[in-house]
């Protein structure tokens, strides 16, 4: 998959999630699940309608959270999920993922 840095088992993602993603749960969907596959980072809506995730950790668990997006919760719709690569962080290890204003 391109736009995404790995380093060693790590990766790092900064995404951005196009469809009907506001007003429907998604940011609580999105770290709900970070949260569970043990990642971090935030997430927030944007002001185009979009929603933005920044991950960060075990490179399987950034793509099970990569396929939770394309997913989305129930009453999300996804027309797209655009990855760009992200510097990995090690400082950000005792981080918890947020929700973003």
């Amino acid at each position: 998959m391109s736009g995404e840095r790995v380093r060693g088992d790590c990766r790092a993602v900064q995404v951005r999630v196009r469809g009907r993603v506001q007003g429907v749960g998604f940011r609580w969907f999105v770290a709900r699940t970070a949260r569970e596959l043990a990642l971090r980072g935030w997430v927030r809506n944007a002001d185009d309608g979009t929603v933005e995730v920044a991950a960060e950790g075990a490179a399987a668990q950034v793509e099970r959270l990569l396929e939770a997006l394309r997913r989305g919760p129930p009453h999300a719709v996804v027309q797209s999920v655009e990855i760009d690569e992200r510097p990995f962080s090690a400082a950000a290890a005792n981080s918890e993922f947020e929700i973003l204003p």
